[in-house]
Parts: C-alpha cells; structure tokens; sequence
C-alpha cells in the first residue's frame, strides 16, 4: 500500500470535489500518513487523520446537511439577519451547525483533541520540532497580529497546550471564510487577551511544501495536493457569488481583496514545475464556494469531476521520475 501525505486547498462548498479525489486515491491503495488542509480542505483532512476510511467518508458526507450550512443568527429573516450579523458579528453566518457537524464525526471515529492525533515515526526529518509531530495541520489566519497560524503547530503562540485543544475547533477557525462566518475568537492562555482567527486560505490555501524535508535526505513518499479553486480572475469570481449586502461598493472591494489573497497569493507558487506535478486539479465550476443550496446533480458533478482528476493524476504519476527531477531543497 502507497504512501502519500495529502494536502487539501480551501474553497467552501467546491470541498466536495476534494471527497471524489480523496476516494480516487484511497481505492487505488493510498494511506495518507500525514493531512494538511486549509478552509474546506481542513474538514477532510481531519476526518481522515481520525482514521476514517473510503465508505466512512462517503456516509459521513452523506450526513452533513448543506442547506444547515449557512446558519443565520436572530431574527433568523433572510437578508436582515444577515446584514446584522454583518454588521455586530462580521460575518453574515454564524458556523454553529458546522462546527457541531465536525465535532460529531470526529467523535464517532474517537478524536477529541489534537492530542488524539499525535504520531511518533522515527524516520521523520530530523529537524521536526515535537510539536510538529501530528498526523494533521490546518491553516487559520490571526488577523490580530496579521500572521498565518498552522495548527496545532502553533498554538504555543497563543500560549495554549496543542494536545489539549479540539480539533473541531481549529477546523472551525480554518472555515472562516471573511464576511460569510464569524470569526472565531480564542483567548490567550497567558495573557487573556483575544484573537481573531479567519479563514486559513487568506494566507496559505494550498501550503503544498508543509511537509517537505529540510535535511536534504530523500523523502519516503510523496506529498500530493488536491486543488478545488480555480485561478484568477475566474477564482476570483467563483469565491464570493454573494453574501449579505451584495450590492454595497465598499463590501464588494473587500471581497475582490479577500479573493485575491486567497488564490493570487498562491498563484505565482503553483507555476513552479515541482508544484505543479503533484497537484491534482479538480474542476468545480459545477458549484460556487458558499452555494450551499446546490442540487444533488451539482454536488453529484463535483464529486465525479474529483474522481476522475484523481484517475487522471495516478495513470501518469511516477514517483520514481518525481524524485530524480524534483530532489529536496536546503531549509529556508
């Protein structure tokens, strides 16, 4: 059986594509030691660092109802709850039903806390820290101190212990997407003080290299990457097909600069040939990234589309090759 750590962009409702793919490579025999995934793709990710396997996430997909999603807070009046919500909690939805979600199915695979999720692998790079040595890393972005936060790797920044924070929460804070949920606010555990965490795509959608040696020594197995948003001006467009208050200029600059940053700022990284040839492109334009009302053809179409893209990716791929052309780079 293959290995393959998996890395999982970000990008709403197109996740579903991700499961197509994620089964592609789980029926060809993959096991995927390690999970990255950002938004979205940090949803996946954690489902499988709990362990779970092909049927398993096809039914635990099956469960999530996409029409729960966008979750309005009080009065519950479509359009005024939220330009409310907008307006006192800066973000249109508030991201209870999915945050629930997450926590039940990670619960019914047995995972509570990263520390569920610790792994110990003597043929790891040398120059792993211990509190990188977890099965799983999801991206949140600290808009308090403008920084990219990958957790549980970086809890030791907000003074918290890794081991004992929820997975489900982290997953939550990785989802935030700007405008449509709420962010989420974590204490410090030394000082008190909050912090705001939003959608980890806004500074790392696709950390592709996050797994990559730094002691020059050759890998075991590969890092694959599944990509679910197109690339600019048309992922531009695909992120925001609407929230609250559409029409208001001011609002429709931020998302223009919100959906910049989360796929320009990868963009420029995805030419570099060594990128490109583990990355596994799928197409979702049959769903927008927060059309959480899409039909069952639509969702249906994205998962195919993830299938085949997979299919496609394994009937060339050569590890063999991959290594010789593509061979690890000094640290920094």
């Amino acid at each position: 059986m293959p290995d393959a750590d998996l890395v999982l962009e970000g990008g709403g409702m197109k996740g579903i594509g991700l499961g197509g793919a994620v089964t592609a490579l789980m029926r060809a025999g993959y096991a995927f030691p390690r999970i990255a995934g950002s938004s979205a793709g940090a949803i996946v990710a954690a489902f499988l660092a709990a362990g779970i396997g092909e049927r398993g996430l096809v039914e635990a997909m099956a469960r999530l109802r996409y029409d729960r999603v966008p979750d309005r807070g009080l009065p519950k009046i479509p359009v005024l709850s939220e330009g409310l919500s907008l307006l006192h909690s800066a973000g249109a939805y508030r991201g209870d039903y999915i945050h629930g979600f997450v926590r039940d199915e990670l619960e019914r695979l047995g995972v509570r806390t990263f520390g569920d999720l610790r792994r110990a692998d003597g043929g790891d790079d040398p120059n792993l820290a211990p509190e990188r040595r977890y099965r799983i890393v999801v991206t949140a972005t600290d808009i308090t101190h403008g920084r990219l936060l990958r957790l549980p790797w970086d809890y030791a920044l907000l003074g918290l212990d890794p081991d004992e924070q929820l997975v489900a929460d982290a997953v939550r804070a990785s989802i935030s997407i700007p405008l449509y949920f709420e962010p989420v606010v974590v204490r410090h555990g030394d000082t008190g003080t909050p912090v705001t965490l939003v959608d980890g795509g806004v500074l790392s959608n696709y950390p592709l290299e996050i797994f990559d040696r730094t002691d020059l020594a050759a890998p075991r197995w590969p890092t694959l990457g599944i990509k679910v948003v197109p690339r600019l001006p048309r992922g531009g467009a695909e992120l925001f097909p609407g929230v609250a208050l559409p029409a208001l200029p001011p609002v429709k600059l931020l998302e223009q600069v919100v959906a910049t940053a989360i796929v320009g700022n990868d963009q420029t990284y995805l030419e570099r040939p060594c990128v490109r040839r583990r990355t596994i492109d799928v197409d979702t334009s049959s769903v927008g990234i927060v059309e959480f009302g899409a039909s069952d053809e639509q969702r249906a179409t994205a998962i195919a589309n993830g299938t085949a893209a997979a299919e496609r990716f394994l009937a060339t791929w050569d590890w063999d090759a991959f290594r010789r052309e593509c061979p690890p780079l000094p640290a920094g």
